[in-house]
């Protein structure tokens, strides 16, 4: 059974055929990491053409834009080919500068692609279309891959998810989740994972993509520093989808460094 959902909108989706869905990429020029980091060259081209063309390539897109604050982004966007959009400076998350851009647009689906994931997977990408179309009772699709490096099992900078049997998101978070209290459950070995790494891609009903950005921050968000968890505090249902395939995210000038030897070796 759905859960219940604030504005009746989940009604509304089960009688649509063909729902129409687009990509939206968040673009913010002054990123705080690394300033400019979407117009960095890499291999030649601004990070965000590698990232725009990838997104191109998904088959369940009816249209692509960039969200972004910055004109020199817009202009850099639309001469790769994708439609751009203005959006407000302040906004504190991608999704925020997501949902202002999806606000006005006539679709049903919206998938959230960062704007630093440039060899993020085309099918990744359209399978989190095809899981919100084929079931319009779920609100959200992520994705995980398994947790191989006991060093990112207890790093606070990658973000664990806990699934149940459905393959719905429980919770997310930073800590060691789920926690091996008698060290029975090695990280490695040839047992089905156990710990799951989550890939920072989001799909989402359009009416819950604008639920949630009205919704004021939640407790476990303000706590974790995970804008997810107030999906899941709104009862969310949210399914993830299992890869082996977690791109490559790029927040500091190493990053940039680091990917462009991966894409020059694959060349």
């Amino acid at each position: 059974m759905p859960l219940p959902c604030a504005d009746g909108y989940n009604n509304h989706l089960r009688m649509r055929t063909n729902p129409k869905i687009i990509g939206v990429i968040p673009a913010r020029y002054n990123s705080t990491r690394f300033p400019g980091k979407v117009l960095a060259q890499l291999c030649g081209r601004p990070l965000i053409h590698w990232v725009i063309e990838r997104v191109s390539k998904v088959q369940c897109l009816g249209d692509v834009m960039v969200a972004t604050d910055d004109q020199r982004v817009r202009t850099v966007a639309e001469a790769a080919g994708a439609k751009a959009v203005m959006t407000k400076p302040d906004h504190l998350s991608g999704t925020d500068r997501v949902a202002e851009a999806a606000a006005e647009i006539d679709a049903d689906i919206i998938l959230n692609v960062q704007g630093d994931e440039p060899l993020i997977d085309p099918e990744l990408i359209d399978q989190l279309g095809r899981v919100l179309a084929d079931d319009p009772s779920v609100d959200m699709a992520t994705a995980a891959t398994p947790l191989h490096n006991p060093d990112d099992y207890f790093s606070p900078n990658v973000v664990k998810v806990v699934m149940g049997c459905n393959g719905q998101a429980l919770y997310f978070s930073r800590a060691p989740i789920p926690y091996d209290r008698d060290g029975e459950n090695p990280i490695h070995g040839d047992h089905e994972p156990l710990y799951w790494r989550h890939i920072g891609i989001y799909g989402y009903q359009a009416g819950f993509l604008q639920r949630v950005v009205r919704a004021p921050p939640s407790r476990y968000e303000q706590v974790e520093k995970l804008e997810q968890l107030r999906a899941l505090e709104l009862g969310c249902r949210m399914t993830v989808i299992q890869t082996e395939d977690f791109g490559a995210s790029v927040d500091t000038p190493e990053d940039l460094e680091r990917v462009e030897a991966q894409i020059k070796a694959r060349s």
